[in-house]
């Protein structure tokens, strides 16, 4: 039977990463349900095709009734905080939102007999990689912050929900993901973008400040840190062929979401000036505390285990696409 015949929740389905998720179900005919608390997230017209409950996955008695009452069988789990130096400030927040709400959606799934969960972990669990030009699924996991702690201990649940209840799970680790809708029906909507690409957009049109880089003299091939960036449809579509992996296969897993090549920060601000054209305002201060200077995915496993071919696995494809979004949401926001 097709993933595609039996109702999929989506958790954090008004963010960007899952809307991106819920647009591509969508696309295909899926039948989704989105639970949101809409603290970042925000509502779109494609949202009108879905079944919404606004709320938070901590409510244990809420999930458990919207798994039971739509017959749910696959969950996509997006929800939780993801801003690193935010965790490292306030770590608390970053155990109970990410881990504790996802030890209750967890429990919420077994309970109800969901045989399928996919969760959206990070790279951010590899910590400082030494040694080796990408990082596998095998690498030591000693992050390097809160955040990939939050996320680390929610894979290790996983795991033993895995043994102890049979439920079988996907847990992905994304790489720097970036971009926009193709169709450009959504994408970021943050004033104050976390992620380079938006922070470099944001700075190069005047709207931010200069761009801070974080660190000059890295040991990387220019000095500054480097990431592997992976578009955020590709991300979305290897998620339904993980969906389509876990239906056709018994084995949970766990991999790298990814290209398999990094870019570093002087690279992506050169790209951006160019499409663009113009200059993008910049200082270089100290690298931040719990952050690695690169990390780059190896994907065997992805490549090996899915039937997936990415898109737009060009640095300037994924920056072009970031671009007509903000320049999309400028024109609305125009009187």
């Amino acid at each position: 039977m097709s993933y595609l015949d039996s109702p999929i929740l989506v958790t954090g389905g008004a963010g960007y990463i899952g809307g991106q998720t819920v647009l591509c179900l969508l696309d295909l005919g899926a039948e989704v349900i989105v639970i949101d608390d809409l603290s970042t997230g925000s509502m779109r017209p494609f949202h009108d095709q879905v079944k919404f409950y606004e709320g938070n996955i901590q409510d244990q008695t809420l999930v458990e009734s919207i798994i039971r009452d739509n017959s749910v069988q696959s969950i996509l789990h997006f929800a939780g905080s993801i801003k690193v130096d935010e965790s490292v400030s306030d770590p608390l927040k970053y155990y109970d939102n990410n881990t504790e709400a996802s030890r209750k959606l967890i429990a919420a799934t077994v309970s109800c007999g969901v045989p399928r969960f996919v969760f959206s972990s990070t790279a951010a669990v590899y910590g400082t990689v030494e040694g080796q030009e990408t990082v596998n699924e095998c690498a030591t996991t000693i992050p390097l912050n809160a955040y990939g702690w939050s996320k680390l201990f929610t894979e290790r649940m996983l795991r033993d929900a895995n043994r102890a209840h049979g439920l079988q799970f996907a847990a992905l680790r994304y790489f720097n993901v970036a971009g926009a809708d193709p169709k450009l029906r959504h994408g970021q909507f943050l004033k104050n973008p976390v992620h380079l690409i938006g922070r470099t957009i944001d700075a190069a049109l005047g709207s931010a400040g200069p761009l801070e880089v974080f660190g000059a003299n890295l040991p990387t091939p220019d000095g500054t840190g480097v990431r592997d960036y992976i578009h955020v449809y590709d991300l979305a579509m290897a998620h339904l062929a993980v969906l389509s992996h876990l239906g056709e296969n018994p084995a949970s897993v766990t991999m790298n979401l990814g290209y398999g090549r990094g870019a570093s920060v002087l690279e992506v601000m050169e790209c951006i000036e160019n499409a663009l054209q113009c200059k993008v305002p910049h200082r270089f201060v100290e690298a931040r505390d719990g952050e690695a200077p690169s990390v780059v995915a190896n994907i065997d496993t992805l490549l090996g285990a899915l039937d997936w071919v990415p898109k737009f696995d060009d640095l300037r494809e994924i920056i072009n696409s970031a671009v007509a979004w903000k320049k999309k949401l400028d024109d609305t926001e125009r009187p």
